[in-house]
């Protein structure tokens, strides 16, 4: 209210001036830009931001906000913004491509400035064509515009050291607990299964292959199947650290040690993951450093400079959940 009055317009102008969404003449703009600096009112960012027509938000959309994944990656994504005047706006896709192009539609309708999208479905043309609207920097695909950017994992090199480590330990019989076959991600993974497996000269058996879907019920339930076809393995490979903890509750109630029965490996090394029992060898993500970089690079073409941004690379990490083969 003091700063509608202060700049002689309604209340109403002044929050459709602040969210971007307001037609008013150059005359009144800069009266409640010169009421807001007056006033202190907002930090400086925002009213420069106001100046060059910005609505000073970044849209992010994520597909599971009660995933450890994500709230990691988010956690990136915050300190990335902190002291830029940028405020952020989740929601969620539900790894859903037409869920995930209406979210993005919604984020341009309020106006963001640019937006993050994390994984998802949708296809990289769809992903282009609203970048020629608004900026997006991706995780989990490769993109390289002028006003797109995508980081990708090298998901298939990630599994390879999972299993590659096992097979060091002498392991020659190796479940795997795949992703979603319908996840890009999941079947980088799996190759990179084989290709560990092919390498050591080992068989590939189709039957210590079970798909699942990157929770933890799913990875208690493969274990399950697993034991109920009364298939013979050493360790196990799980393709995200969910499904190894589900995997680890199986294990548990079937009176099975880890790892001196049965050796476990997982994928993204969430941090809940050194806090297991035992705390699960498992593959690095740079979550955190995902986020903080997607979003500095996001930033960068906002404001006109090229887009670039590079991760750290996945590595390995051994705790206590893997050992060698007696």
């Amino acid at each position: 209210m003091d700063v509608a009055r202060q700049a002689g317009v309604s209340p109403s102008t002044v929050s459709r001036i602040l969210n971007g969404t307001a037609k008013v003449s150059d005359d009144k703009r800069q009266a409640v830009l010169a009421a807001i600096e007056q006033m202190n009112f907002a930090p400086n960012q925002m009213a420069q931001g106001l100046k060059k027509g910005r609505s000073m938000t970044i849209g992010i959309v994520v597909q599971d906000i009660s995933s450890p994944f994500f709230d990691e990656t988010l956690r990136g994504v915050d300190d990335g913004l902190k002291g830029t005047g940028f405020a952020s706006v989740i929601v969620s896709g539900h790894w859903n491509a037409e869920e995930e192009a209406d979210r993005i539609r919604l984020l341009l309708a309020r106006k963001v400035d640019g937006i993050i999208l994390l994984s998802g479905r949708m296809a990289d043309e769809t992903v282009l064509n609203f970048a020629s609207q608004r900026p997006i920097v991706s995780t989990g695909r490769a993109l390289q515009t002028r006003t797109a950017l995508g980081f990708k994992m090298d998901n298939e090199y990630g599994a390879y050291l999972a299993v590659h480590h096992l097979i060091e330990l002498g392991h020659r019989h190796i479940a795997f607990i795949s992703g979603p076959s319908n996840n890009a991600d999941a079947n980088e993974r799996l190759a990179g299964y084989k290709r560990a497996l092919h390498e050591a000269g080992l068989p590939l058996d189709e039957n210590l292959v079970v798909e699942g879907n990157y929770h933890e019920a799913s990875g208690m339930l493969a274990m399950n199947r697993l034991f109920d076809t009364h298939q013979h393995f050493t360790a196990v490979f799980a393709a995200n650290d969910l499904s190894a903890y589900g995997a680890r509750l199986a294990l548990y109630r079937k009176g099975i040690r880890v790892p001196d029965d049965i050796s476990l490996v997982g994928f993204d090394d969430l941090p809940g993951s050194s806090y297991t029992t035992p705390p699960l060898t498992t593959i690095r993500q740079p979550l955190y450093d995902i986020g903080r970089i997607a979003t500095q690079a996001l930033l960068r073409i906002i404001n006109g400079e090229a887009a670039c941004g590079e991760v750290p690379p996945l590595e390995l990490i051994v705790r206590e959940t893997t050992r060698r083969v007696r």
